[in-house]
């Protein structure tokens, strides 16, 4: 296979900045795939592909993409990346003012008018970019010059459109998590989410997506993150992506596949597919968002609570998928108590983790409909997150966000398998929880920057004088959660047990974390974080 094509002195440069080195943009790969096909001959040659992360200075990027002596710079907009990349076009701007400076991407497809980005900018593609962007390049280096500065992107057919897996290289095959998409689309109208604004959901042809995955993994590709918002939608199609998976999975272990599901859907014909999937292989972002009926109704999502829950039942008894669970917390009309009783019934399902979130306003969203009705405060930079409304007030939405934060630390880890059980019971578990986050917080003033062993001593802490349970017990747990994460440190609580070695490692937590392990790629550690990539991609 010929890696895709470096040009030393591109006139166009499409770049982004991601979140991680790991994530590799699926968006810039279909724009180099289709500068051809829809900006003329010769224009792939002239367009050089570069990312970066939003750990970098500005004025290093600026300085990267001013070196290439470009002519036009497109830059991939969202909502994680906005601010750093405002700097970045402030920069260029200032610079070279003569460089012609492209947005697209999510962020800026809506409220362009209100945003300095778009203001700084000299042109705007919204919406779909794959036809749009190489037609505005073909204008802006050949002419006639374009006289709309905002330009609402073509929505095409997706058969007329080429497919951008050849442009993901060795390298990205190697280190990266591979983004695909066999479907665009969605045809649920979730209001918080931007796919609500599609009209349906449109698939790729079949066939031609199938040939494209094969020659990834003939290239070495093995780690793939599904795009797709439903990708259980249609079962003949999911049935014969999960079987292209699975036949390979037999000579090649080391696959892994992240698929985004459709919670009340799960047929016997992809239960008996997903059941072959060795641990490791599968993992599923089941979005549940909300068990609330009234709160579903309100926000037009329909969901079935009943075959969800016996769904993500069967999942985590019956498979070895690895499941993530997504709530959200700050709906309109979503109460803490109601929030706290779907928390709990999703902690009761077992899911391996639970993905908790705090709802965002992100832009073109009409979710924006009940911002009068339900006092919607939302904090004015990104992420937009909701600051209150007319249930959960300023204060108590901090004590959440907290909450989340520390989910993240404790449970979502998988560090304290033992310990979490002892400080989840009886009874409700985000009660239990919500109680350790406002003491963590009243103890420390800290959501950030906690070393294992420090943590460690606060479970203990907390579970034996302010939960007041044995200090044997909690001990035992503690040090088997400790012993099975590998760390070779001395927590305070652990010193003497650790130092004589007197407890064993209960069988229950050896088989834990082997689960656990069994769960990664393999034992290097670009391949673990493959896995919480995808995840939180």
């Amino acid at each position: 296979m010929v890696p895709p094509q470096v040009v030393p002195s591109p006139a166009i440069v499409v770049a982004t900045l991601n979140a991680k080195y790991i994530h590799a943009s699926l968006g810039l790969r279909y724009l180099l795939a289709n500068m051809d096909v829809h900006g003329g001959a010769g224009l792939r040659a002239r367009t050089q592909l570069r990312e970066f992360i939003i750990q970098q200075r500005p004025t290093q990027i600026v300085e990267e993409l001013l070196a290439l002596e470009p002519e036009v710079i497109g830059l991939g907009i969202y909502i994680w990346n906005v601010v750093e990349t405002t700097q970045v076009v402030r920069l260029l701007k200032t610079l070279r003012p003569d460089i012609k400076v492209v947005l697209g991407g999510p962020e800026v497809s809506f409220e362009t008018s209100e945003q300095e980005i778009c203001r700084l900018a000299d042109h705007v593609v919204t919406g779909w970019g794959d036809v749009s962007f190489p037609r505005l390049c073909r204008a802006l280096l050949d002419g006639p010059k374009p006289l709309m500065k905002v330009i609402a992107g073509e929505q095409p057919a997706l058969a007329t459109l080429a497919m951008p897996y050849k442009e993901y290289t060795d390298q990205d095959l190697a280190k990266r998590l591979l983004y695909v998409e066999a479907s665009r689309g969605c045809p649920f109208k979730c209001e918080f989410c931007l796919s609500s604004l599609d009209k349906t959901a449109w698939a790729f042809e079949l066939e031609r997506f199938m040939a494209e995955m094969d020659a990834l993994y003939q290239r070495g590709a093995r780690n793939f993150k599904f795009v797709d918002r439903t990708f259980n939608l249609k079962v003949d199609f999911s049935v014969r992506i999960l079987q292209f998976f699975l036949d390979r999975i037999q000579t090649t272990p080391d696959i892994f596949v992240h698929f985004e599901v459709v919670p009340d859907s799960l047929p016997d014909r992809l239960k008996a597919l997903i059941a072959q999937f060795p641990a490791g292989s599968l993992q599923f972002e089941v979005g549940i968002q909300s068990f609330n009926p009234e709160v579903q109704q309100r926000i037009s999502r329909r969901q079935d609570n009943l075959k969800t829950a016996d769904n993500l039942r069967w999942l985590v008894g019956q498979s070895q998928a690895h499941v993530h669970a997504d709530l959200i917390f700050g709906l309109p009309g979503e109460t803490l108590e109601s929030f706290a009783q779907g928390f709990d019934r999703l902690y009761e399902l077992a899911p391996h983790e639970i993905q908790f979130g705090i709802l965002k306003r992100l832009r073109g969203t009409p979710i924006t409909r009940h911002t009068a009705d339900f006092a919607m405060a939302y904090d004015p930079q990104t992420p937009y997150t909701i600051l209150q409304n007319s249930t959960i007030d300023f204060a108590t939405m901090q004590r959440i966000q907290r909450f989340a934060r520390y989910w993240e630390m404790v449970a979502n880890s998988g560090r304290f398998a033992l310990a979490l059980k002892l400080l989840l019971a009886p009874g409700s578990a985000f009660n239990h929880f919500l109680a350790f986050s406002d003491w963590l917080w009243q103890s420390t003033g800290k959501t950030h920057e906690f070393a294992l062993e420090k943590l460690v001593d606060l479970l203990f802490e907390h579970l034996t004088t302010v939960r007041q349970l044995d200090g044997d017990e909690v001990r035992a747990a503690l040090l088997a959660d400790y012993s099975a994460s590998g760390a070779r440190a001395r927590p305070s609580c652990l010193a003497g047990l650790l130092d004589a070695g007197r407890l064993a490692l209960p069988m229950a937590a050896a088989k834990h974390r082997a689960e656990r392990q069994g769960r990664h790629l393999s034992q290097q550690a670009h391949k673990d974080e493959i896995q919480k990539a995808a995840a939180a991609a």
